[in-house]
């Protein structure tokens, strides 16, 4: 193993809480189930960087028959980017450590260009990747072969070298078939153990 290519969401980037879903659903006053379903079905564009913010929400809107302006998008837009902000901070220590010993770290994410480029402005860590495979400015998601394709390529790694970090299985799963070792993410200690096994 020369290579670990981290998810960000899930890994280093906490997931949504109960609280910041809440905050949504409030914000577009809609039913939880069916506001759910339309933020989720609409979202791979979005990932993908084929709509900007906007846009996104406007097809959400559209889908719960909620006439969208300019404020309730722009609500929207900040209560959204509001609760993918959390870090694990036990994650990005353990991403100093790697570099530390000469690990390559590289970076797949599901993420638009609104989240990307926040991210971007507040978490200095961010450079400690050599390859950064954001789905917005690739193309591609996971778990599209494409997206790892293209982390492979930059990482001018054999992907038999490179292991694959996502909390999401069917990630996993999709990295191996194409040949990078795969790790499911619990917990930074898990990780961190395993990790540990595999460079002694």
């Amino acid at each position: 193993m020369k290579a670990v290519l981290f998810d960000l969401f899930g890994v280093i980037a906490r997931v949504q809480s109960p609280e910041s879903m809440a905050a949504l659903e409030r914000t577009a006053g809609a039913d939880p189930d069916r506001f759910w379903a339309a933020y989720w079905s609409q979202r791979p564009p979005y990932d993908r960087g084929e709509v900007t913010g906007p846009g996104y929400w406007q097809a959400v809107c559209a889908h719960l028959g909620i006439p969208p302006d300019r404020r309730l998008t722009e609500e929207l837009t900040a209560a959204d980017l509001a609760g993918w902000g959390e870090i694990d901070q036990r994650t990005v220590d353990l991403l100093g450590h790697l570099a530390d010993r000469g690990i390559v770290l590289g970076l797949l994410s599901n993420i638009p260009e609104d989240l990307a480029a926040r991210f971007e402005a507040t978490q200095p860590w961010l450079e400690r990747f050599r390859v950064r495979g954001l789905s917005c400015r690739i193309g591609s998601a996971k778990p599209e072969p494409a997206a790892y394709e293209w982390c492979i390529r930059e990482l001018g790694l054999p992907p038999g070298e490179i292991l694959f970090v996502d909390d999401r299985p069917e990630n996993v799963r999709a990295a191996r078939r194409l040949g990078l070792q795969g790790h499911v993410f619990t917990s930074p200690e898990a990780l961190r153990r395993s990790l540990e096994a595999a460079l002694t």
